[in-house]
């Protein structure tokens, strides 16, 4: 079967490798119907983080399973599916308390498990699923080609940028900031507006993603960054900053960027995936009463919740995908998020 391998920073290449297969008998496999490129895809990809030796990459993916192991009870071959970007077994006392992210069966895909057995990427033509039972979680039916993309965002992109709205303690009436553009930005701007914020600001320098953020239920933009950035957000909030601030880019500027646009006793939530050095100004944070809650998102925990929003029509994230390219052209799905021409970029085998 051939899947993406990452050599070293630039270096994407799709490969023939072993063929997925049923290994432990709570194993699944299934056929990927479509993955995507991730944003935290590209700090490997750019070489902050070093990539050690050639391995496989991708953690967002949706398919039918095709085969399950003696174990596996609720997934069964036919069903369509959705993998959460971790794996856990969803009954331990940290999935009970909505944390799958921190199972103590928890692995990566593309890494290694828990006993150091390798675990597929999710670019690929087909992945074995370790803990199926407790990772994948089926859907309604099998999507059409319209839905298909808001489903493959429950992977990853939709359920982070809820995470970092509930983290905000964003609920109705809020004023909302959101720091970063990019797939998970956008996903907190609607999932922003999905539990009730009456005015949500994106801050954006790019006419596409402008465009896609006032779809979702952005009320202003603002274009500017840095301090000329916090000035403009506190000017269209009477002077005070937000209520909740969603850091969704994960570098030192936007976590402090976040911090400076929430205003007193405010919350910043932050999923934005660590790059850069960010730091916490403790003595700020002291003086104003700003809290700020957040990491990974378990998004596992999250996955029914949304489903049923996107299966109904009421969000529709998949407006994110806009390059949609095949498995053979995944060196270009890269290098389009990495340039900044796509948003994000979908790829079916």
């Amino acid at each position: 079967m051939r899947a993406t391998v990452i050599h070293g920073p630039f270096d994407i290449r799709l490969e023939t490798v072993p063929d997925a297969q049923i290994v432990r008998p709570t194993d699944a496999v299934v056929r990927v119907v479509a993955s995507c490129v991730c944003g935290s895809d590209l700090w490997p990809y750019r070489g902050v983080q070093p990539t050690k030796h050639a391995h496989r990459i991708g953690h967002e993916f949706v398919g039918v399973v095709e085969e399950v192991g003696s174990q596996v009870r609720g997934i069964r071959p036919g069903q369509f599916v959705v993998a959460p970007f971790s794996i856990a077994d969803n009954t331990c006392v940290n999935c009970r308390n909505g944390v799958h992210t921190s199972c103590v069966q928890a692995a990566w895909w593309g890494a290694v498990d828990h006993d150091g057995v390798a675990v597929d990427g999710g670019q690929g033509e087909y992945v074995r699923v370790p803990l199926a039972d407790g990772t994948l979680v089926p859907m309604p039916e099998h999507p059409d080609d319209a839905l298909l993309p808001s489903v493959l965002t429950l992977s990853d992109v939709m359920g982070t940028g809820h995470h970092a709205a509930r983290a905000a303690g964003v609920g109705p009436g809020s004023t909302v900031v959101v720091v970063g553009d990019g797939a998970v930005g956008l996903c907190a701007v609607l999932a922003a507006r999905r539990l009730g914020a009456e005015r949500i600001i994106a801050m954006s320098r790019h006419t596409s993603r402008q465009d896609v953020a006032t779809r979702f239920g952005a009320t202003d933009i603002v274009a500017e960054r840095a301090g000329e950035g916090v000035a403009r957000v506190k000017d269209l909030l009477g002077g005070i900053g937000a209520d909740s601030v969603l850091e969704c880019v994960g570098t030192k500027e936007s976590m402090q960027q976040a911090l400076d646009s929430t205003r007193p006793g405010g919350k910043v939530g932050f999923v934005g995936v660590p790059a850069g050095g960010p730091e916490l100004p403790v003595q700020q944070m002291f003086s104003t009463n700003v809290g700020v809650n957040g990491g990974v998102a378990s998004v596992r925990g999250y996955i029914e919740e949304l489903a049923a929003d996107v299966w109904s029509g009421a969000i529709e994230p998949g407006l994110v995908f806009d390059l949609v390219l095949p498995l053979g052209e995944v060196a270009e799905a890269y290098a389009a998020m990495d340039q900044r021409r796509a948003i994000k970029s979908m790829l079916r085998p």
